[in-house]
This record gives structure tokens, sequence and C-alpha cells, in this order.
């Protein structure tokens, strides 16, 4: 596979990870107001523009971490499913505590939240595996030489 074509497919990978991240973020985060019956169904349309929102959240906050863990994995070879979750919940993880507000005079993290932290974490490892199962299998297989064809006997 081409430099180029391999690019394309690591685009198309980070993007499906985000959508599926952005997804789970809205789903986990709503899951309280989708469950009460109470209020009655919920709008379709507020619905897709919610998880629009989502997913520009995730590819935004989680594209420059996500592409430090490609890079590294391209550059080592590394196609271990395991390493693009733990990869994924370290990038899930960072992108929390981004947001989350840091306090220099007590060297910690104030207003943390642990189901959100756990949602980000959780939806970064499945992000994680949604890109290998797009991208990640095949990382390192641009710089392989290509198979020598022989001619068939004749």
């Amino acid at each position: 596979m081409s430099l180029i074509g391999r690019i394309f497919v690591i685009l198309f990978g980070l993007l499906a990870a985000s959508l599926v991240a952005g997804a789970i973020l809205v789903g986990a985060v709503l899951f309280p107001a989708l469950s009460d019956f109470a209020d009655g169904p919920v709008d379709p349309g507020v619905l897709n523009i919610v998880l629009g929102f989502g997913f520009i959240f995730v590819s935004g906050f989680a594209l420059l971490p996500a592409l430090l863990v490609v890079l590294m994995t391209e550059a080592f070879y590394i196609r271990s499913a395991l390493a693009y979750a733990v990869g994924g919940g370290v990038v899930g993880l960072a992108c929390y505590f981004g947001l989350v507000p840091f306090d220099p005079a007590t060297l910690r993290f104030d207003g943390i939240v642990r189901r959100h932290l756990e949602i980000m974490t959780g939806a970064g490892i499945v992000a994680g595996v949604v890109y290998w199962m797009i991208a990640g299998r095949n990382a390192g297989a641009w710089r392989a030489p290509p198979v020598p064809r022989h001619a068939p006997p004749s």
C-alpha cells in the first residue's frame, strides 16, 4: 500500500473512531434523561444534532493525542488491538483531564466527576478498537517492499 493510500485509511479510521466515541459520549451522558419515560419520546432531529456536536467535540479535542498514538504505532509497526485500546483509553483520559480545571497551588485537579472520567476513558477504548479494526491492523504496512511477481510458467 502506498503512503498516500495509507494516509487516507488513517484519516478514515480517525473519523470513524471519533464518530463512535462521540456517540458513546452522548449516549452515556444523556442516558439518565433518555431513560425517563415521563418526558415522552426524544425528538430524533434533536438527537441527531446532539450526536453531531458530540462528534465535533471528540474529533476536536482528541485529534492531536490520537495522532501521536497513530504516529507511534505506525513508526514501530505496532498492530496489537490491546495497544490501540490502551492508547485510546489514554487519549480519552487526557482529553478529560484537559477539560477539568487544575489547581497549581495544591497540584490536583478540581471537580473530577468519576462517572464522566469513566465515560471518557471507555469511549477512548472503544474508539481505539474501532481505529484498530479499520487502520491499525496494517500499521506500518506501507513501508514493506512489494511482493515480487513472477511470470507464470509457460
